[in-house]
């Protein structure tokens, strides 16, 4: 049985915090647009920053749909699964924003992700909580969790700034989204000090 919260505390954010991976969900407004559906790992990348406000950090090596959509109309959803202990099913509908590395803000974000910063972050995505529900999960298979994959961090973590905003710029679907709407800010911003 669902449950709705006020909030973002106790178990609810430790179950957020336990979990070694989650989803995020956007559309644009067009009604033929696509849906955007994709998962979100490495450790220290999401923080909770208060009981109605989470962010995590937005990486590249993928297109930038997220961007496009919280750009335009700033509609997200982020999801837990439990694949480990009592079965649940955690979703906090939301308003987000995004906060890309030139904007002043960016240096009072970055360092609450710690370590998992790094130089491809390319954007904050800020999530203020409009409904926040779980459900049963019983359906939601055990899995174990092994270790973090390094490949990401290892390859961009090899790319001078200089080098990673060329890949930006060369990559289909960063600027400009599938459905043609404005993503990441080409040429990539500096980061702001």
């Amino acid at each position: 049985m669902g449950k709705l919260y006020e909030r973002i505390d106790g178990r609810i954010r430790a179950f957020i915090e336990e979990q070694p991976v989650f989803f995020t969900a956007t559309a644009p407004l067009a009604a033929d647009g696509h849906v955007n559906l994709s998962p979100k790992g490495r450790a220290g990348s999401l923080v909770v920053l208060d009981e109605e406000t989470l962010a995590y950090l937005d990486f590249g090596g993928s297109g930038a749909e997220t961007l496009a959509h919280v750009r335009e109309n700033g509609r997200i959803t982020l999801m837990w699964c439990a694949f480990s202990g009592p079965p649940k099913v955690l979703r906090v509908h939301g308003r987000g924003e995004a906060i890309f590395r030139d904007d002043p803000r960016w240096a009072e974000y970055v360092p609450r992700f710690g370590a998992a910063d790094g130089p491809s972050a390319r954007a904050v995505i800020v999530v203020h909580a409009v409904r926040i529900s779980d459900a049963c999960g019983f359906a939601v298979p055990f899995m174990d969790y092994r270790e973090e994959r390094t490949q990401h961090a290892e390859h961009f973590g090899r790319k001078t700034d200089d080098e990673f905003a060329a890949y930006c710029e060369k990559k289909d679907h960063v600027g400009v989204s599938l459905d043609g709407l404005p993503a990441l800010p080409l040429p990539l911003p500096a980061r702001s000090a």
